[in-house]
């Protein structure tokens, strides 16, 4: 937030022209022309038991949808994907395919470079939401039963969505005010502009059956034995609220945001010449998060952003594709360094002292005894989330400080159901939270077609 107290430290809006905020956040990666569709699509070695099918998470028919764009039937092609991932659209722009689908192309046998599965996934479902035509699916008879599915996330909606077509009435809580959880406020700009993320919703939603309840958080204007007593099971995809403390003393000062709540700030501004940022940024993480706050940084104009990671480059969760990404947005990713004081002086943050790392002989973390200092004006927590179970109450089971599941994503607790970054097990992937809803709306599914099994 733009504040006298932050622009005394040196955080100020506008640094650019407004024309350069236009192009440093437009999209990230245009999408593929018709020509260029056709010709990677005739790439493809359409492969009967494909391994590229068998690597994504939600099962996507690659080489028929694939085969569909070569034929030029991209309503077909849209069909095959959204299917098996009603999200297809969103995960065709932020699925790390070079590491699932794409990683497993055939093709990286011969040619080191697999068919661009992603932008093809990206070119058929944008040809689809450009043109939608008839309703893709239609409805089942209403069958009586009622479902909440708090947490409007990936998730909730592939849940929400696979419900409605099954003919149930699904009620759908968040406690945001908009729909779509990470998809709507916490991707960079860039990767999700045109306001792609609520055409999508809406695309999902107009399967019908589907009440939305908005600025509904569990734990303070629903509980989970409320829902549970007027609807026959509940759905919970509710994300992961807490955020990581430093480990060091983070004291109150003017410039030291968590990385997630810039993200979102950035995503929910009409203007981006009006948000503030600093001229020194520090970025402590080494995540996904960490990388969308780094570059999103830099365009918005800050001279000099610095992404920390306490291990190597091999431990960072951000992907390969995802740091060059960093760095050839001029984000310096510096190793092997751990916080150790957070700098103020005024109220403002002036820098952060770092301590070096390494791994010792038994392969434990540790310091070297070596320190350095980043000067920073702004420093941006990105060190990962946790999972807050006191919404949902501690009857629930957890596994490593999240919801204990199945592989169906039943829970401890009758009746209820869980799936996305807030079931133990996961990766934290918008692809795996889609197929955790799906997978989940299968087994209410069955699970309302044996009354016993829905007797508390």
């Amino acid at each position: 937030m733009d504040t006298p107290a932050s622009r005394a430290c040196g955080i100020h809006a506008a640094r650019l022209n407004l024309a350069d905020y236009a192009v440093n956040f437009s999209d990230a990666h245009p999408p593929l022309t018709r020509p260029q569709a056709l010709i990677e699509a005739e790439r493809c070695y359409y492969c009967h038991d494909a391994p590229c099918a068998t690597a994504c998470p939600t099962g996507i028919d690659i080489p028929s949808f694939i085969h569909r764009i070569a034929q030029d039937n991209n309503r077909g092609a849209a069909r095959a994907i959204l299917e098996a991932n009603p999200l297809g659209g969103m995960c065709a722009r932020v699925c790390p395919t070079e590491v699932l689908c794409e990683q497993a192309c055939v093709r990286n046998t011969n040619e080191d470079k697999p068919v661009e599965i992603g932008a093809l996934q990206r070119y058929a479902t944008d040809a689809f939401f450009a043109n939608p035509g008839a309703p893709m699916f239609q409805r089942a008879a209403p069958t009586g039963r009622r479902v909440a599915v708090v947490g409007a996330g990936p998730a909730g909606l592939a849940c929400a969505h696979g419900l409605a077509l099954r003919g149930h009435d699904v009620v759908l809580f968040d406690a945001r005010p908009k729909l779509g959880g990470l998809n709507e406020y916490g991707l960079a700009s860039y990767k999700t502009t045109d306001n792609f993320a609520q055409k999508e919703v809406e695309w999902l939603l107009s399967v019908g059956g589907i009440e939305v309840r908005t600025s509904q958080q569990l734990g303070r204007d629903i509980t989970l034995d409320g829902l549970l007593a007027s609807h026959d099971a509940v759905f919970l995809g509710l994300g992961l609220q807490g955020v990581n403390a430093l480990g060091v003393a983070e004291p109150t000062a003017s410039g030291v945001r968590d990385a997630v709540d810039f993200i979102a700030e950035l995503r929910q501004s009409s203007d981006l010449s009006t948000l503030p940022v600093g001229r020194r940024v520090v970025v402590i993480g080494g995540g996904m998060t960490a990388v969308d706050a780094a570059v999103q940084s830099r365009k918005l104009g800050a001279e000099e952003v610095t992404i920390v990671y306490r291990r190597g480059a091999d431990a960072m969760s951000a992907s390969e594709v995802e740091q060059q990404w960093a760095q050839t947005n001029g984000v310096t990713i510096r190793h092997w360094a751990a916080p150790q004081e957070v700098l103020c002086e005024g109220g403002a943050v002036t820098g952060v002292r770092f301590a070096a790392t390494a791994l010792d002989a038994a392969g434990k973390l540790v310091n070297t005894g070596e320190t350095f200092t980043l000067a920073a004006d702004m420093v941006l927590k990105a060190i990962g989330q946790t999972y807050v179970a006191e919404p949902a109450g501690k009857a629930m089971a957890l596994e490593g400080g999240r919801i204990a599941t199945d592989a169906a994503g039943r829970t401890s607790l009758a009746r209820v159901w869980a799936g996305g970054d807030c079931r133990a097990g996961g990766r934290d992937l918008t692809v795996e939270a889609v197929e955790h809803g799906k997978l989940a709306a299968i087994s209410i599914h069955e699970a309302m077609s044996v009354p016993v099994a829905l007797v508390a």
